[in-house]
């Protein structure tokens, strides 16, 4: 399984007052402790931004960059999301990373509200996917679309939407789709071959259902511990790696626990990936990496 990891797991996020930001430095180095070899981007800044520099830095820690999360305005007529969009495909391409997970952004900084659209709102996005897709082949990029709470496109007709009237690939976000409403497991089984990337997460059912109803937001329930260790939550990620599996999906499988330090979930982030590899390589009957020289035992 190709296996990375991601700074949100180490609470590293775009969105403002999100809580105590690592330096790269702690995140990267502890990635590499934890036997990864690959990362995504994390947000605008974490990463140096020349494709150089970036590519090098992560080197030096035994890593590289497989993707990154662009979010960008789809929806607006008056908003052209193409130059932007192009300028991340070229910077992708010259480092090295193969998929843009993009976002349909709302235009606003947080997840904790958002737009819904209207049919000239859903004929810009599904055009503006379109033109997007016809750019990618120039950059050989695969180019997908992210399914996220506090975006336009979260809920389950949202996603439906997105599948009827676009040919854009999915990046399966296990977490986001069923905090959103829809099974991420009943979705592989269906359209397994729309999904090119996946960003593996676990949930706790009871903190979603309470964003769902609007009785928390979605970062204070990040904060409540939303998102668990793979296999410590009510996603069945065994049954969607299996189902995955056996549609022949072979793109990357990104760990996510999106975690906000300095609040009630203040766990050791580097401890819950731990957990989360471990049990993603049980499902693969993989051996566990070996421990670099100087790191103590776990536990």
């Amino acid at each position: 399984m190709k296996t990375a990891g991601a700074p949100i797991s180490w609470g590293v996020c775009e969105a403002p007052d999100w809580g105590l930001q690592l330096d790269r430095e702690q995140v990267l180095a502890e990635m590499r402790e934890l036997g990864l070899t690959a990362t995504e981007l994390g947000p605008q800044g974490f990463l140096p931004p020349s494709p150089s520099r970036c590519r090098s830095l992560l080197a030096a820690y035994g890593l590289r960059a497989v993707g990154g999360f662009v979010p960008v305005v789809l929806h607006d007529p008056h908003h052209d999301p193409l130059p932007e969009v192009r300028a991340a495909m070229r910077a992708f391409r010259d480092g090295g990373i193969e998929v843009i997970v993009l976002a349909a952004a709302t235009g606003g900084e947080s997840y904790d509200a958002r737009p819904a659209l209207e049919a000239r709102g859903w004929k810009t996005l599904t055009a503006n996917l379109a033109r997007i897709l016809r750019n990618a082949g120039e950059f050989d990029i695969t180019v997908t679309l992210h399914p996220h709470v506090g975006t336009v496109v979260e809920g389950p007709g949202e996603v439906e939407r997105v599948l009827d009237g676009s040919a854009v690939p999915l990046c399966l976000d296990t977490g986001h789709l069923l905090i959103g409403g829809t099974d991420p497991g009943e979705l592989v089984a269906r359209v397994a071959e729309r999904i090119a990337h996946v960003h593996l997460k676990d949930v706790d059912a009871g903190l979603a259902e309470l964003v769902g109803a609007g009785e928390l937001s979605y970062t204070q329930a990040v904060g409540k511990g939303l998102y668990r260790p793979l296999g410590h939550g009510d996603v069945d990620v065994s049954g969607i790696v299996t189902g995955l599996t056996a549609a022949g999906y072979d793109g990357w499988y990104v760990l996510e626990q999106d975690v906000v330090l300095g609040s009630m979930s203040d766990a050791d982030p580097k401890e819950n990936v731990r957990t989360s590899l471990a049990y993603l390589r049980g499902l693969a009957g993989a051996p566990p990496p070996e421990r670099p020289a100087g790191e103590p035992p776990h536990g």
